[in-house]
């Protein structure tokens, strides 16, 4: 039994995988919160991602973060009477505990989002069949590009264990379902290992990546993801604060004070570029041009004229291309490049706002301030606050 001053620390078990980057940045968060607040003793057995998780026999803890993914976990959960906070996105009707998890339906409207702006018109998810998570994931992507006025092409497979695709999936199927939409196709997949599968049926069936078709993962998985021929391009799922927020209802619940609501959604922090998706979806290689440089050059001060002539045209020819191509001026693109970046700054760095806006291309914090609060009703520290505690 660990002592401090006289008092007696916690013992903490964590039940999440150690072998993905997603499990491994919710240990981070939650020694984070450690850090910053009261030492507990945390108990961690190394695990794969679809390995069997559980307490250890006759083990008396304090309390218990774990990623219930079976009733058989959630029943000893229950049976043992320990205070435990849920970080799985998985429904099961033998689960009531607090569950601090990813926020889905941002995740697939941001993915969503992030191919619209880069031109694309034919969209597609590859899926697993039987995974309610992977459903509502794929519901949010295709309901936020409806809303844009385009559909969404589905190809589901079963899932070998858990939420991994086979690894005898017949890629010369896939590739030929790929090879019939138009293209160029952005595709979302739920995570990197059905990324990787798009990827090989690609280069079965001769499909350039990114140029013909755009792969997108919904996480962003630092091994799988950069291991790949091509690297692949993920969504940042916010494990890091997924941990840190579980750590601070379980001190909660330790102190006999439950949680204000049942489930705590955590948006993802913004998508990791890569090879696979680094590309526009642009016929017109003076407009592609143009978005490049404003894209690669928005923390500077550029001006319109500016983009005008690396695109080797008028200002008024380029403004009439942006409109007709992306429903906006070049001038928008650029606000919202700057945007991005310091939303991005504000929210995964504590960098003070001065600088903020000027790695972000603002120039000054009076006109950042000003933009946000044109944007959001917000100054940049408000939405610093609000994005941290979402």
């Amino acid at each position: 039994m660990g002592v401090r001053g006289g008092s007696r620390i916690p013992r903490i078990g964590v039940l999440v995988e150690t072998a993905t980057t997603w499990g491994r940045n919710v240990f981070v968060g939650i020694q984070k919160y450690v850090d910053r607040h009261a030492p507990w003793l945390i108990y961690i057995d190394p695990r794969g991602g679809e390995e069997p998780l559980s307490l250890p026999h006759g083990w008396r803890g304090d309390g218990v973060i774990a990623r219930i993914v079976n009733p058989s976990l959630a029943r000893e959960l229950l049976a043992s009477g320990i205070p435990t906070v849920n970080v799985s996105g998985i429904r099961l009707p033998e689960n009531p505990f607090p569950c601090v998890t990813s926020d889905l339906t941002a995740s697939g409207r941001m993915a969503a989002d992030y191919f619209l702006e880069r031109g694309f018109r034919s969209f597609a998810y590859f899926s697993l069949f039987g995974l309610h998570y992977v459903a509502a994931h794929q519901e949010a992507f295709a309901a936020r590009l409806g809303e844009a006025g385009f559909g969404c092409a589905v190809y589901a497979v079963r899932p070998r264990q858990g939420a991994q695709p086979n690894w005898n999936l017949d890629l010369a199927e896939l590739g030929a379902w790929l090879a019939s939409l138009p293209r160029p196709v952005a595709v979302l997949t739920w995570n990197a290992s059905s990324s990787r599968e798009v990827l090989f049926a690609c280069q079965v069936a001769d499909l350039l990546v990114p140029e013909e078709v755009a792969i997108l993962s919904g996480s962003d998985d630092d091994l799988l993801c950069t291991l790949a021929h091509i690297p692949i391009s993920g969504i940042q799922v916010s494990a890091e604060q997924i941990g840190y927020r579980a750590a601070q209802w379980l001190d909660g619940l330790m102190r006999k004070r439950k949680p204000r609501r049942h489930t705590l959604l955590i948006p993802p922090a913004g998508i990791t570029a890569r090879r696979s998706s680094d590309t526009l979806a642009i016929d017109d290689p003076a407009l592609a041009k143009a978005i490049r440089f404003i894209r690669t050059h928005a923390e500077r001060p550029i001006t319109v004229t500016d983009v005008a002539a690396q695109a080797g045209l008028s200002r008024r020819a380029l403004e009439r291309r942006f409109e007709t191509a992306l429903g906006r001026t070049p001038a928008a693109e650029i606000r919202r490049c700057r945007m991005e970046q310091a939303k991005t700054l504000l929210e995964t760095t504590d960098l003070p706002v001065p600088d903020v806006a000027e790695q972000s291309g603002f120039g000054s914090p009076e006109y950042l301030a000003a933009v946000f609060r044109r944007a959001f009703g917000l100054t940049p520290l408000k939405y610093r606050r609000v994005a941290r505690n979402r």
